[in-house]
């Protein structure tokens, strides 16, 4: 497997907005819908503010992720990743997310957020009224049915907070982040004195 940055290349970004496509098509169809809204995908996450790669074997692409700097470069947005579903579970979307955070790093970047949608019910807090603390169902928020946020887990992201309803009745984002960065030893941990 080889990574490379995602670059203009024709042929390679049809692969990558195809595999969008497929990557989605049955927990998220509403996402990428067609082969032209994943085109228009690629070609935003061409933009020179944004960084993006690819996974290749034997010059096919199998995963592509992307970022976004949001909070002047503090902070940067991995949108998207995918990773063709025959190749899922053989550690190219865990590398496609340490390349994402070696380069935002290198951009500055302290902290890495995502927010990975549940719009098919696959966990304990969708399909359900939140409300009033949906701090207490992210808490002990359980995977149904192979939810990606067990996979950011194991990538080091943890769960921060959620959009309930961010997609219809009962169907939240669940927000994610992860420090690119060191905490340092001088820096006041107890707050303000």
């Amino acid at each position: 497997m080889e990574i490379r940055a995602l670059v203009a290349d024709e042929r390679l970004l049809d692969q990558a907005a195809e595999l969008l496509v497929l990557a989605f098509a049955e927990h998220w169809p509403e996402a990428w819908p067609t082969l032209d809204d994943a085109r228009e995908e690629m070609q935003e996450a061409l933009l020179p503010e944004r960084v993006g790669f690819m996974a290749l074997i034997e010059g096919q692409v199998v995963g592509w992720i992307g970022g976004q700097p949001n909070y002047d470069g503090n902070v940067w947005e991995l949108h998207p990743l995918a990773v063709h579903p025959d190749y899922q579970g053989h550690g190219i979307g865990r590398a496609l997310v340490q390349a994402l955070e070696a380069e935002c790093s290198a951009r500055g970047g302290l902290t890495l957020m995502l927010g990975t949608d549940d719009e098919a019910f696959l966990t304990s807090a969708s399909g359900i009224d939140v409300f009033p603390n949906p701090l207490q169902h992210l808490a002990t928020i359980q995977n149904r049915r192979r939810h990606p946020f067990e996979f950011y887990q194991h990538c080091g992201f943890s769960i921060v907070g959620m959009i309930p309803d961010a997609n219809g009745l009962g169907k939240p984002d669940i927000l994610m982040a992860k420090r690119l960065v060191a905490w340092p030893s001088h820096f006041p941990t107890g707050g303000l004195e």
